[in-house]
């Protein structure tokens, strides 16, 4: 299977820099999904890849071939859009034949790539109706059978599962996670929607920009985001963020939280680099990180005893939003706990262990 390569790549429109001097490397085999908000180049990315945008300066291989000026039909590449794309008045069966009738193959082999794309994907039965018979799920492993039946090695996804509902995001992410694993292709996958980047991936570039902010595995970018736009971007509700300052007290480090002056215990953090005394920081903690109440030691690394803005219960799960001050600050709790949080002067004491955070240089914004 190929590896892909883009080499300092930049795409403009006039004075619009939309992609600068960006290089990734996507290994064979990998599930990698390109990942960001609205505008943020990942989607021109992909079409660059696929031959559908010129690139205005880099280059981009494919198994070691320069790509970068080929022709789509030439780079071994088969793609599945947001929207569908299917014929409307072709049959399943005619749809899944239509993207082979170029390569001139013989009707035998047609039929038996045909037949095992709709066996993979359970859409035998579906084969002598149109597309406006099918549900939007149906449509989009219709969609998925058309790119499969090319037999190439790496396949695109560009926001495959947007037009769905909840349910059927969550039955396609298992279907298209399990053919990755089954066929072991190359898929390179954009969207913007983190639970899609975090269930499926095996590696994830989150981009801002037109440049590429992390580039790892999701537990990677989880639990390290090397900036604060990871940080805020990955996570529902995202890492909680606490300005502070620093103080060397000895062989201590200590963050001293600017809003209520509680100084947390920082110095077993694994730094890249040690901030200066005086150094303005954030400080960065996921919301499942928190102890809460009895479950509160007195070793953690500090404690706030704050007065609850609101609790929700999205599922089995609760969370609880706290007052902080200049900050907002969510923590997980049990769903039992949501209905005690409920009233104006409820409270609810936290903590925070010596291990479970991330600091971020204030200047800079990355990670330190």
């Amino acid at each position: 299977m190929p590896e892909i390569r883009f080499k300092d790549i930049v795409k403009q429109y006039g004075y619009v820099t939309v992609l600068e001097d960006l290089n990734l490397k996507v290994s064979d085999g990998e599930f990698l999904v390109l990942l960001g908000p609205s505008g943020c180049g990942k989607t021109t990315l992909l079409n660059m890849l696929a031959g559908l945008v010129e690139v205005t300066a880099g280059e981009i291989t494919i198994g070691g071939k320069d790509v970068t000026d080929l022709d789509p039909k030439d780079r071994g590449l088969a793609m599945v859009f947001q929207s569908y794309a299917l014929y409307p008045t072709k049959t399943v069966e005619g749809n899944l034949k239509f993207g082979l009738a170029a390569q001139k193959l013989p009707k035998a082999e047609v039929m038996e790539r045909v037949n095992w794309a709709a066996d993979l994907l359970q859409i035998q039965p579906l084969m002598k109706r149109k597309p406006a018979e099918l549900s939007g799920g149906q449509r989009q492993r219709v969609a998925i059978g058309r790119a499969l039946v090319k037999n190439v090695e790496v396949f695109l996804f560009d926001e495959p599962l947007s037009n769905l509902d909840a349910k059927l995001r969550t039955e396609m992410r298992l279907e298209i996670k399990k053919l990755h694993n089954e066929l072991q292709k190359t898929i390179v996958y954009v969207t913007h929607d983190q639970v899609e980047a975090m269930t499926m991936a095996t590696s994830i570039a989150i981009m801002n920009q037109g440049v590429i902010q992390q580039f790892g595995s999701p537990d990677d970018v989880y639990e390290n985001p090397a900036n604060l736009f990871v940080a805020k971007f990955i996570g529902a509700p995202p890492m909680n963020i606490i300005a502070a300052t620093i103080a060397i007290k000895g062989k201590k480090i200590l963050a001293t939280h600017a809003a209520s002056g509680v100084s947390m215990d920082i110095s077993k953090y694994d730094f890249t680099h040690k901030p200066a005394d005086g150094a303005k920081v954030y400080v960065g903690m996921r919301p499942e990180h928190f102890a809460i109440g009895s479950d509160i030691t007195g070793k953690e690394a500090a404690s706030f005893d704050l007065p609850v803005l609101y609790a929700e219960k999205p599922g089995s799960d609760g969370n609880a939003y706290l007052n902080s001050g200049d900050e907002q600050i969510a923590v997980r709790i049990e769903s039992a706990m949501v209905k005690d949080l409920q009233g104006a002067d409820a409270r609810l004491k936290i903590a925070f262990p010596h291990d479970k955070f991330s600091v971020f240089d204030a200047q800079t914004e990355s990670r330190i």
